[in-house]
């Protein structure tokens, strides 16, 4: 971090009194949590409490300061700089430690408890304006494929889906996590020409760094309510075991009933299990045609399906299109 980086968040994170902030925002009162209210912060503020219209906002988190339970109607990514911080959710108390950092879903209860004076905890605003993430389409150039671990994101910014929804990403000092941040808050304080479109590009990165840091290390952390599970974990199995997974297997491996498994993934990500499955399975597919010459149905029996015309109904269903098309649009040939 710069020292004109250090000076201008040190400046931004002052003390406020919430009694007097709370008169000034008049946010609505959403409910009550542990005898506490719950408040809804629906507007991207700067760190003048001005109302930001940018699909991503950045602002610091005020030192020594009490501020309620509250939830969000954008996706919240919540990062100690400098120090520590502690997020309480419904269910957990979570002490992320410097360069840790959590992604807090839409319409999520949480409240981050006084930081001491000498940490700078900065948290970054994402409007479902920002890019499109249940498509994820700026990962896959104009393609319609998607991974499902990609999936979190898009749960995170739905209104139903992200309930409550949290993942706590222990980074473990990663330095390209690290400047990928830093970037991004230098473009917001410093803006210039394609900022905006650079720090879009970089949550991006940072998100596809999230997922493969999830990949490597397969910790379970704790989200939602079930502290005993991590979603993340469940979409990264399918993503790796996808060619001949089983619920039976699945379940096993994480030590559920079958059953309880199926309904957890149903409930969390509006897609049964066998329906995930199949779209990893298509999206590899897709990878196939594009980038090799393999035919059909050999790319069919290594994705997981012994009968071809079941894999290009498959393929169809997810993907609107047949594999032959597919491949005739987006293969590496026909964009030559």
């Amino acid at each position: 971090m710069t020292l004109d980086m250090l000076k201008i968040l040190r400046e931004k994170n002052a003390p406020r009194n919430w009694d007097e902030l709370g008169i000034e925002m008049r946010p609505r009162k959403a409910g009550t949590l542990k005898n506490e209210p719950v408040y809804e912060f629906f507007h991207t503020l700067d760190d003048s409490l001005e109302v930001t219209l940018q699909s991503i906002a950045v602002s610091v988190q005020p030192v020594e300061s009490y501020i309620p339970y509250h939830v969000h109607n954008h996706v919240e990514i919540i990062v100690p700089l400098i120090g520590e911080c502690t997020v309480i959710t419904k269910n957990d108390r979570l002490t992320l430690q410097q360069n840790d950092m959590i992604v807090i879903g839409n319409h999520t209860i949480h409240r981050v408890e006084p930081i001491s004076a000498d940490s700078i905890v900065v948290n970054l605003a994402l409007k479902d304006t920002a890019f499109t993430l249940n498509d994820y389409h700026f990962m896959y150039d104009d393609r319609t494929t998607k991974k499902v671990s990609s999936l979190l994101f898009s749960l995170l910014s739905n209104e139903i889906q992200g309930e409550n929804i949290y993942r706590l990403f222990r980074t473990q000092e990663d330095r390209k996590i690290q400047s990928l941040i830093m970037d991004i808050i230098e473009e917001y304080y410093y803006p210039d020409t394609q900022s905006n479109q650079i720090i879009r590009l970089e949550l991006l990165s940072l998100f596809a760094r999230f997922i493969r840091s999830a990949a490597n290390e397969q910790e379970i952390i704790a989200n939602e309510d079930d502290s005993s599970v991590n979603l993340l974990s469940l979409l990264l199995y399918i993503e790796k075991n996808y060619a001949r997974i089983t619920l039976d297997d699945m379940a096993q491996h994480f030590g559920f009933n079958p059953n309880y498994l199926s309904y957890y993934l149903k409930k969390h990500t509006g897609l049964t299990f066998i329906k995930l499955v199949h779209l990893q399975r298509v999206n590899v597919a897709a990878e196939y045609l594009t980038y090799t010459n393999a035919p059909i149905e050999q790319i069919a029996l290594k994705v997981g399906y012994e009968n071809p015309s079941y894999f290009y109904k498959m393929f169809r269903k997810n993907l609107k299109l047949l594999p032959t098309e597919y491949r005739e649009k987006y293969s590496i040939d026909a964009k030559k």
